[in-house]
């Protein structure tokens, strides 16, 4: 393997020349695709090893559990250790040894690994919106909530402060509106919709603090880059959670990392397995959002593979921005299988030597038709490859060796306690019991002023009044109880609020 290359297997005759991903231009992006079953999760660890080993962190996800052996070496005594061998001389790769890479293990439902949270903030009105479908008018009342809530110190850190932010703009939708503009009840009834599906997706335990440290994804450990596995097991069965995660990831390492246009190697590099789940239905502005940040994160020397079925489970604008290619055995029972495969040969820079449509069908098991990019970021020429052995271990690891991972893991303890402090909810939560109790004391003050003098007695001690009027006493209560009436009125009110903390505040000190 020459220095700056990742060996990915061996090509040519006797597939004894290497196919070697550059390092440099591991940030361009890359797609690995092929039906189940044809070796694209060897292919992906492979790549994992290879930019692991050269000191790059990676993020990859773990949809079946097979990506966890990454932690644990290969076992030298297995029934497939001599093929592996034999595979790796074949390919040219002569330092082939069993080893074990740097693991953390994290979980969105901090069930299987260390949890993953980010706040409401963080994400910001445009990405939620864009993640639950708002129309215009119901973007711009969730861009009012995050903007009333900055001005009040309210912090919108979990998924009921964002609730409990927009009953409080229900409740105040009037006064509110007169500078922010018209504020419907139909709108926030959405928004509450759409808030309710997300919470139904496992949202509230991603949702929150304490935040997930992105130096804690960058590390490098004994001068191997970090293996940051992400178990998607129960993930992918929440698209909408599984998308906003990755546009949140992508976007905060965007907002933090600096340009570094092409570096010697990636900062960091990316692998999205089950990319259909995450394009599949979703909407144009959703796609068109994921075009953008892989687009612009090239910049910042972040890499992103996504590994899927076929190519066309990746959109156009999308998949015209990944250099990288790894494609497996494509299997054509269907005029549409055919089609996808016919559209998938005609994306390689041809070869000469065969017919890349028929190559693609005919390729067996551990073996992928390749085209990497060479000098001057230009594509090679594709070439029937065969995928070099993993070093580590080939499959998941037992339930006891993911507890030790955990136990050893350079986070242990930092993300498993939940941290539920002070902010928007219990703030709002607490002036409406405090405006509740001012009211409820004002009112009993009224009461009791108005009840301190008793009618008298029938009969004795009364005066005489006219025929047609009511009794002094009895206009007298008439008028205390419109008073009152008016006066509770304005306690509604912020005005009313305000002058009913005023006279509590003077009784409490005169005590």
């Amino acid at each position: 393997m020459g220095e700056g290359t990742i060996l990915v297997g061996g090509g040519g005759k006797d597939y004894a020349e290497p196919r070697e991903l550059l390092l440099r231009y591991a940030n361009r992006h890359g797609l690995i695709t092929g039906a189940t079953g044809t070796g694209k999760t060897v292919t992906l660890q492979v790549l994992v090893e290879g930019l692991s080993a050269a000191g790059v962190p990676v993020f990859v996800q773990d949809v079946k559990g097979d990506v966890s052996g990454l932690s644990r070496p290969g076992d030298p005594t297995g029934k497939m250790d001599e093929s592996l061998r034999k595979r790796a001389a074949q390919v040219g790769m002569a330092d082939f040894a069993y080893r074990a890479y740097p693991v953390v293990i994290w979980d969105l439902f901090g069930k299987e690994g260390h949890p993953v949270r980010a706040t409401i903030s963080e994400m910001g009105p445009l990405l939620l919106a864009r993640i639950m479908e708002l129309t215009e008018a119901q973007e711009g009342v969730l861009n009012i909530a995050f903007r009333v809530a900055d001005e009040q110190g309210l912090a919108l850190l979990d998924l009921k402060d964002l609730q409990a932010m927009l009953v409080w703009l229900g409740d105040n939708a009037a006064e509110v509106g007169r500078t922010y503009g018209n504020i419907a009840i139909a709108s926030l009834g959405a928004i509450q919709r759409a808030l309710l599906v997300l919470e139904n997706q496992g949202a509230a335990g991603f949702m929150g603090e304490p935040r997930l440290d992105l130096k804690d994804l960058m590390a490098v450990d004994g001068g191997m880059g970090r293996v940051n596995i992400l178990m998607a097991d129960k993930l992918i069965q929440a698209p909408r959670l599984y998308a906003i995660f990755l546009l949140w990831l992508l976007s905060e390492l965007f907002e933090e990392l600096p340009e570094v246009g092409d570096p010697d190697k990636p900062v960091m590099v990316f692998f999205f397995d089950e990319a259909h789940l995450l394009f599949g239905d979703a909407p144009k502005a959703l796609v068109d959002k994921v075009a953008q940040v892989v687009r612009l994160i090239r910049s910042k020397g972040v890499g992103v593979f996504f590994i899927t079925q076929n190519p066309d489970d990746v959109p156009a604008e999308v998949l015209g921005q990944l250099g990288n290619r790894v494609q497996h055995a494509l299997r054509a029972f269907t005029p549409r299988d055919a089609k996808a495969l016919k559209a998938a040969a005609q994306t390689f820079r041809p070869n000469p030597d065969f017919d890349t449509e028929t190559a693609i069908r005919e390729v067996g098991t551990g073996e992928a038709v390749v085209s990497l990019l060479e000098e001057k970021g230009v594509p090679a020429m594709v070439s029937r490859t065969l995928i070099r052995p993993p070093e580590s271990r080939l499959g998941p690891i037992t339930a006891a060796e993911r507890a030790e991972t955990l136990a050893a893991s350079p986070v242990a303890g930092k993300y498993e306690t939940a941290v539920d402090r002070e902010s928007a909810a219990e703030i709002l939560s607490g002036r409406a019991d405090k405006q509740a109790k001012e009211a409820a004391m004002a009112e009993e003050m009224l009461k009791a002023a108005q009840g301190g003098k008793s009618a008298a007695a029938p009969g004795i001690g009364r005066r005489y009044e006219p025929a047609g009027h009511a009794p002094a006493s009895a206009r007298q209560s008439s008028l205390g109880a419109d008073l009152a009436r008016g006066v509770v009125k304005q306690l509604s009110t912020r005005e009313g609020q305000r002058l009913v903390r005023g006279i509590l505040g003077g009784l409490f000190r005169s005590r």
